[in-house]
């Protein structure tokens, strides 16, 4: 987790929202980065998890992920859910919960439904109370990009 923290740490310094994620292999060793990117990208999908499976996948040559570990600073949302459940990833371990789109267990338990052919292992609260600072004190000040209150741009429609 901590390997996740400080991919975090490199979203927040490009004003992306601090989320970090990282694919172990089964034996441990770290085949994998990611951390957010939407902001550098314009990229929708550059979630941590996402860019770290993609990777992860591209490093292996196997899209098919079994025996990984995904480790990640926030509780995935649904797309990066449904992303770890088709990697086929044996355990999803994640630090801060996220109650508004959380998709492992907080307001969603997308990677445990028994309805879908493949549910890993879901660990959760790993470093909980590092992470979810992280993420309250990115958006107390605010991301570099982000514009004051009140004084956004005028738009033509």
């Amino acid at each position: 987790m901590r390997l996740a923290l400080r991919e975090a740490a490199r979203a927040a310094g490009g004003g992306d929202v601090p989320v970090g994620a990282v694919v172990l292999s089964a034996d441990g060793t770290p085949l994998a980065t990611g951390h957010n990117e939407r902001e550098a990208t314009g990229d929708p999908t550059a979630h941590a998890e996402v860019l770290a499976l993609r990777r992860a996948a591209a490093a292996t040559g196997e899209w098919r992920l079994s025996g990984c570990t995904l480790v990640v600073t926030l509780e995935p949302c649904t797309m990066c859910a449904g992303a770890l459940q088709q990697s086929r990833v044996d355990r999803v371990v994640y630090g801060a919960r996220d109650d508004k789109a959380g998709a492992a267990g907080s307001l969603w338990d997308l990677l445990r439904d028994r309805r879908l052919n493949h549910r890993p292992e879901v660990i959760e609260g790993v470093l909980a109370e590092d992470c979810a600072r992280l993420l309250t004190d990115f958006f107390r000040t605010g991301p570099p990009h982000r514009p004051t209150p009140g004084t956004a741009p005028e738009t033509d429609f």
